[in-house]
């Protein structure tokens, strides 16, 4: 059996009398690129700084290519590149003697890869830190966890505050990494549009409880937003628990239905009065986050 590149079991964190992560059971498959879904204040950022033990479990444990979060070495992490917004640059230097620095450090830096992405995220290696973008930073940060090409790359928010412009560059820099070997990306991000065209498996954390954790096309098979017609008003005493976000209009219901069968969902609603039609669609990973955040802000379970 393929050992997944990220395993937690029972991984909680706290912070006093806080629970930023509960008992977070989670696998993330290897030469998979998964979005790591939530709104903000979710638990995302808290779930990948201890996969690179910057965090330490308060319970349960992380395990990344196999080690044990807490025992990770040095050589292990040039395996693992880590991005994200908070951490601090060298503003004196440029990007390129930042790139220098690095180098010796990674027995795996490819200068041809790396020379390869700095064209694909057009970066401007010759300016200095201090008078670079955001969006350049983050390029920068971007590249330097990429050119030693490690096995698991880990985004924390890369496209947070981004312009549209900046964002495409920075997914295309992505596309590049893993079309050309073996990879595994896990992006957190509240921000769906870009993870819509990247991501192969999608995991939802709210609150720091894990929703669900499955392949995109698992997800868009059983979420489908359902409209039905009734001759008369349907009797909406006794729903599904796997609808949500129901919406009632004269002689018509709308419903996100989360676990869709089409056998079920006719005979269901055929149980609440005379049904004229029912429409039924896939939805998209967009739609699929904004349905699951709505049903965890009032405090349902998300059916899984």
């Amino acid at each position: 059996m393929n050992e997944p590149a990220i395993l937690t079991e029972g991984l909680s964190v706290r912070y006093g009398r806080m629970e930023a992560v509960h008992s977070l059971n989670m696998e993330v498959p290897r030469r998979s690129i998964y979005a790591f879904l939530g709104p903000n204040g979710a638990g995302k950022s808290t779930t990948l700084s201890v996969l690179v033990n910057i965090l330490r479990p308060s319970a349960g444990r992380a395990c990344v290519l196999g080690r044990e979060s807490t025992s990770l070495s040095p050589e292990d992490f040039t395996r693992i590149g880590y991005v994200a917004e908070s951490q601090e640059l060298p503003n004196w230097m440029t990007g390129a003697q930042m790139i220098d620095f690095l180098k010796p450090f990674y027995p795996n830096w490819d200068e041809a890869f790396e020379r390869k992405l700095g064209l694909t995220l057009e970066l401007p290696k010759e300016r200095k830190i201090r008078q670079m973008s955001r969006g350049e930073k983050m390029k920068l940060r971007l590249l330097m966890s990429m050119a030693y090409r490690p096995e698991l790359l880990i985004l924390d928010e890369p496209f947070s505050g981004l312009d549209p412009l900046v964002r495409e560059e920075l997914s295309a820099g992505l596309l590049e990494l893993v079309g050309d070997g073996d990879w595994t990306v896990i992006l957190a991000s509240h921000d769906v549009e870009e993870l819509e065209r990247l991501a192969d498996h999608a995991g939802f954390l709210a609150n720091g409880h894990l929703h669900f954790s499955e392949p995109v096309e698992a997800l868009q098979r059983r979420f489908h937003r359902v409209t039905a017609c009734f001759e008369t008003d349907p009797l909406t005493e006794n729903i599904p628990p796997n609808w949500s976000g129901l919406e009632h209009a004269n002689r018509e219901l709308r419903f996100v239905d989360e676990a869709f069968s089409r056998d079920d969902c006719r005979a269901n609603l055929e149980k609440m009065g005379t049904l004229i039609s029912m429409d039924a669609r896939t939805m998209s990973l967009r739609e699929i986050f904004i349905a699951t955040t709505r049903r965890s802000r009032v405090g349902e379970a998300v059916f899984s």
